[in-house]
């Protein structure tokens, strides 16, 4: 699946998650924090929170932050044995990065409640939730979960990968991007779909047929997607996922690459996608 090889899928919904809310290895993490977990939550849940990707990051800080999840996850009871099920307000805001983050430390099974507590209509419980942390855990870290500028750029040409970029068309071709990157348009051969493309509604992915067909590739390939620092992508992220693929979220998106040496990580500002990787997954 989307960082290591499991059988759980990366995200599942309601009706899932009430018909196994019951399994003994199931852990249910509310990323909403304490409070908001005390008044209203999912029965048997626990308030979970892990943050947020760095927007930069290279293979020294990712080692450093990984070892640091774990550590909070151990805090939160997490041993990394169960199926961990995050949930969110129901908009995939909370729930994406906060995977990511457990993907890093090197959980094997995590999983995402399409739709967040917004669409839970089961039981709500209240009150408060009694941490109990453990010792140990069979968490090593994962850093293949969180991309890095570095391992894009030595993939420009890789047939495998596709770069998705999902922000507004005018940063896509370079035309009117954020005045705080020093250069403007896309990684070369990336794609284009803008986010809201992916969505039916809030938290809520379009089909997986469609998300499909609006990439351009086939189930289980492997996809990652950015923007300009990482939010929308991670929306994204979600969508992907839910359709099939293998996706990652670059958190650092083009706020991180426009500041790298343009030798290494260089830009374009044309509006095609590399034709070779249309014609891999055969399309013209």
């Amino acid at each position: 699946m989307s960082s290591q090889v499991s059988d759980f899928p990366s995200t599942v919904d309601v009706r899932w998650l009430a018909a196994h809310l019951d399994d003994g290895d199931l852990v249910v993490g509310d990323v909403r924090g304490p409070n908001a977990h005390a008044r209203g939550h999912i029965p048997g849940s626990r308030p979970l929170v892990l943050g947020s990707p760095p927007p930069m990051a290279d293979e020294a800080s990712l080692k450093q932050l990984a070892g640091e999840i774990v550590l909070r996850l151990r805090r939160h009871g997490i041993t990394g044995r169960e199926r961990l099920v995050l949930v969110d307000r129901g908009d995939g805001v909370g729930a994406m990065p906060a995977a990511q983050l457990a993907e890093l430390a090197g959980h094997p099974r995590v999983s995402i409640l399409l739709g967040g507590m917004a669409a839970w209509d089961g039981e709500i419980a209240t009150g408060p939730f009694e941490l109990a942390p453990v010792r140990e855990a069979d968490l090593e870290p994962n850093l293949r979960a969180l991309p890095t500028r570095e391992e894009l750029a030595s993939r420009l040409d890789d047939p495998s990968l596709v770069i998705l970029d999902v922000r507004r068309d005018e940063e896509y071709t370079g035309r009117r991007g954020s005045e705080c990157d020093p250069r403007q348009g896309h990684i070369p051969g990336a794609r284009h779909v803008e986010v809201g493309q992916l969505f039916d509604g809030p938290g809520a992915p379009e089909s997986p047929d469609r998300i499909r067909g609006l990439v351009g590739a086939p189930e289980g390939a492997e996809v990652v997607a950015y923007c300009h620092s990482g939010s929308r992508s991670a929306l994204a992220t979600l969508a992907l996922r839910s359709a099939g693929y293998d996706a990652r979220n670059y958190a650092g998106s083009w706020h991180d690459w426009s500041r790298g040496d343009p030798r290494s990580y260089p830009a374009e500002t044309s509006a095609g996608a590399d034709p070779s990787r249309r014609r891999l997954f055969g399309r013209s």
